[in-house]
C-alpha cells in the first residue's frame, strides 16, 4: 500500500500502511494529532489526541484524558481524500511514519507557499 501526497504539479508518494498527521493549533499553540490507516480506496482514522485544551478546543464526549493528553476516535466515515491547507502564516503539520516524523512540505520540494495538499491512498 501507498499513500500519496499532492500540491499542483508536485507529487510525492509513501510506501507506508499507516502514519500520523499532527500540528499545530494556531492560536493556542496546542499539538494535535491523529492516527490513519489506508484500508483498500480510503483513509481511516483510528484515534485522535490533543495535547491540552483551550478556546475552541474542548475534548469531544468519550475523550479519555491520560497524562494530560486527551484520547479519542473520531465519529468520522472513512474518507477518499485529506485536504490540508499550506500557509507560511502558522506552523506546518508534520507526517510520521511507523519509522520517522517530517514535516509535511519535506515530502513535497517546491512546495508553493499557499497550497492545498490532498493525501490519499494510491
Amino acid at each position: 500500500m501507498s499513500l500519496c501526497l499532492a500540491a499542483g504539479a508536485v507529487a510525492a508518494s509513501l510506501a507506508i500502511e499507516s502514519f500520523t498527521l499532527t500540528w499545530m493549533h494556531s492560536i493556542e499553540k496546542i499539538r494535535w494529532e491523529e492516527d490513519w490507516r489506508i484500508e483498500g480506496h480510503a483513509l481511516v482514522i483510528t484515534e485522535a489526541r490533543i495535547r491540552g485544551s483551550g478556546a475552541g478546543m474542548e475534548a469531544p464526549a468519550g475523550a479519555v484524558l491520560t497524562n494530560g493528553v486527551w484520547h479519542y476516535r473520531p465519529q468520522l466515515p472513512p474518507q477518499a481524500v485529506l485536504r490540508l491547507t499550506h500557509s507560511p502564516y502558522t506552523a506546518g503539520y508534520t507526517l510520521c511514519t511507523p519509522t520517522v516524523c517530517r514535516p509535511l512540505a519535506d515530502h513535497l520540494p517546491g512546495l508553493e507557499d499557499h497550497a492545498l495538499v490532498e493525501i490519499r491512498p494510491c
